[in-house]
């Protein structure tokens, strides 16, 4: 099955994004600390932690708004860690970034618009699949970015990462700051986005719906990778039950 962006939804095992030994530091404080991870084609793959533990920056370094201190990003086949930023859309990759940061000056369609701006020309079916997505956003399409509820303007921010026609789509805390029946409608179009095709790597703060909605899954501690499986070995995992799920070991 096809889907307007181009993609298919069968999941390979192909690495569509390959991070090995990724450091990063701000100043002489390391944040990441030599992690490695995959994210196949198809794939819907969670990184979760507490506060601090550097989930965003790993987002924000994949992406090259951070730079790494050493280490490979491989994205597509594409090494990422000397590219600027401005490139890495281009290459078939979106980020949706922590706190939406939408523009609250422009309505809602000019928002989405901007999410096309690396494309030559706006393919306006793109456009009706995200209102088809979020008819929110198509109720509110003239109304001012900076009026919407919290999230409806995480729903604008996904819907903009998606008009550059991503084969990747970054998510980084969706549910945070919102009610939770707009978080369950969310996560609910984020299992339709990757069913379109969109490979999904997801930050998000709710561990066990982030794992039920993901494939896989790897759990960050100060810069480290402690955990990793698939999400039904995470959510059967003791460990993991008690420090990120809320369970207690009897």
């Amino acid at each position: 099955m096809r889907h307007i962006l181009g993609v298919t939804t069968m999941i390979s095992n192909e690495a569509l994004l390959n991070i090995t030994d990724l450091e990063v530091s701000y100043g002489n404080i390391a944040a990441i600390k030599g992690i490695s991870l995959q994210v196949h084609r198809g794939e819907i793959v969670t990184i979760l932690g507490s506060n601090g533990a550097g989930k965003t920056t790993t987002m924000r370094t994949i992406t090259q708004l951070l730079r790494a201190k050493s280490g490979s990003i491989i994205f597509d086949g594409v090494e990422l860690t000397q590219l600027p930023a401005h490139k890495i859309v281009s290459l078939g990759m979106s980020h949706s970034p922590e706190g939406r940061r939408v523009f609250g000056i422009l309505t809602v369609e000019e928002n989405l618009l901007l999410g096309a701006y690396s494309k030559k020309k706006m393919d306006p079916e793109i456009l009706g699949w995200v209102y088809n997505l979020f008819p929110r956003l198509e109720e509110r399409r003239s109304q001012l970015a900076g009026t919407l509820s919290g999230g409806e303007q995480q729903m604008l921010a996904i819907g903009r990462a998606l008009m550059s026609k991503p084969s990747m789509l970054l998510l980084d805390e969706p549910s945070l700051g919102i009610a939770p029946i707009l978080v369950k409608a969310i996560f609910a179009q984020i299992k339709k986005i990757a069913e379109s095709g969109v490979t999904v790597l997801l930050v998000e703060q709710n561990a066990k719906a982030a794992l039920r909605l993901a494939n896989r899954g790897y759990i960050l501690e100060v810069g480290k990778i402690v955990f990793s499986g698939t999400s039904a070995e995470l959510l059967a995992s003791p460990k993991v039950q008690e420090a990120y799920l809320g369970k207690k070991r009897n």
